[in-house]
């Protein structure tokens, strides 16, 4: 095994060669973004790039999720792969207790790292991440973490249409991501109900992406928090018995932004009958906007400055070359999946590579969305305290199409 270079000594890979891509993890997230890689370029101008390789502890599981998914090899240690020279890019769809050891190694090797959501289990993790990102960035080391929701592309739409003024102004908005896999009490225990695998239950896993919504949709900041969390399962079934849950089934956050409003926060994953619901609402004095992510193509709008004989919810379907992503798919009424979020993601991350500039969501951003969920997890404990944050403003990207 070859020793590494000293950090200084990494820089991005020549422009000579395609990019050389290995993916951490091979289950649910690392079967989403290897379908992002392998249709990525079919699709929209990116760099030249070459599944190199796919990272999972089981040596013929990940050897069989590689030969599927399109990889050209599978490997077991993902240190000996970020010192592979023919390495430019480290995908990391691992658990998120592996998330900072592997992203810090991998920015000081010189590579580009994209990192599933939550950025760490902990704050303390996610600082030491974002600052490796940033010291990585001055040499042209580009990092962003994964929130795909954001390229939704109706969800993109909003975002134009409320920087566009079209509600006026935003006052209040209510955001409930709810799911039901852990609605039966015997359903079994996993990494995902231990806090030192998982480090938060609902509010890490999909209150993040409800919060990164609300900043992402608004370019706002949030001032205040109170919070509540729940577990109304405290055991599980496990290989040796009935085993305590130690994380969140269900969280609730009231959230003050910095121009004055006021956004609600509820998600679960005991919300039995929900399977994937995001439903988001964005009421202005000038109009408002819904979304539901079952319904991922389609953006409810009223304009409240029409007439009132003339007012009333109206549905856009998002899938004209227009709007957001939508002009590399298909013909005008075809709509596409939640799969496509993701390939959407890899674009803009090779695009922001290519061009030298910084992607968004950056580590700083998802670093601001740990310190919110830190704070719920404050108010909690302290039973409904206001939990005070200074105000960090969304620096994100629309989005390209």
């Amino acid at each position: 095994m070859t020793t590494p270079a000293h950090p200084s000594d990494h820089t991005p890979a020549p422009a000579s060669r395609p990019l050389g891509v290995a993916a951490i993890g091979y289950a649910f997230m690392g079967k989403a973004h290897s379908n992002a890689w392998r249709n990525v370029a079919s699709f929209f101008d990116v760099p030249a790039f070459e599944q190199k390789v796919l990272v999972g502890r089981d040596a013929t599981q990940v050897a069989e999720a590689a030969a599927k998914y399109g990889w050209a090899e599978s490997a077991t240690d993902w240190r000996e792969v970020i010192e592979r020279d023919d390495i430019d890019i480290i995908d990391i769809c691992a658990p998120g207790w592996m998330h900072a050891e592997i992203a810090i190694a991998a920015l000081e090797a010189g590579k580009h790292v994209l990192v599933e959501k939550p950025l760490a289990n902990t704050l303390g993790e996610a600082e030491l991440m974002t600052a490796a990102a940033a010291k990585a960035r001055k040499r042209g080391v580009q990092s962003m973490i994964g929130f795909n929701y954001r390229r939704v592309p109706a969800l993109a739409l909003a975002r134009e249409l409320i920087a566009e003024g079209r509600l006026g102004t935003v006052r209040h908005i209510r955001a409930a991501y709810l799911q039901d896999w852990l609605a039966d009490a015997q359903s079994p225990m996993t990494w995902r109900l231990r806090k030192e695998t998982a480090g938060s239950g609902a509010l890490g896993d999909i209150a993040s992406h409800a919060i990164d919504q609300i900043l992402f949709l608004l370019g706002d900041a949030v001032t205040e928090v109170s919070g509540r969390l729940q577990t109304f399962v405290d055991r599980r079934p496990g290989a040796d018995g009935l085993e305590d849950v130690t994380v969140d089934d269900a969280a609730w956050a009231t959230l003050t932004l910095a121009s004055g409003a006021i956004a609600s926060v509820e998600v679960s994953r005991v919300a039995t009958g929900q399977k994937n619901s995001l439903k988001l609402e964005i009421y202005g004095d000038k109009g408002t906007i819904l979304f539901d992510l079952e319904a991922l193509n389609e953006l409810g709008f009223l304009d409240s400055t029409v007439p009132v004989r003339e007012q009333g919810f109206r549905r856009i379907l998002v899938n004209e070359p227009e709007h957001p992503y939508m002009e590399a798919w298909w013909p005008q009424g075809h709509i596409i999946g939640w799969e496509h979020t993701f390939t959407h993601q890899i674009r803009d991350f090779l695009t922001a590579i290519a061009a030298g500039e910084s992607p968004s969501p950056s580590f700083e951003e998802g670093l601001n969305v740990q310190h919110i969920l830190a704070a719920v997890e404050e108010s909690a404990a302290a039973k409904s305290s206001l939990i005070q944050l200074s105000a960090k403003p969304s620096s994100t990207t629309t989005e390209g199409a």
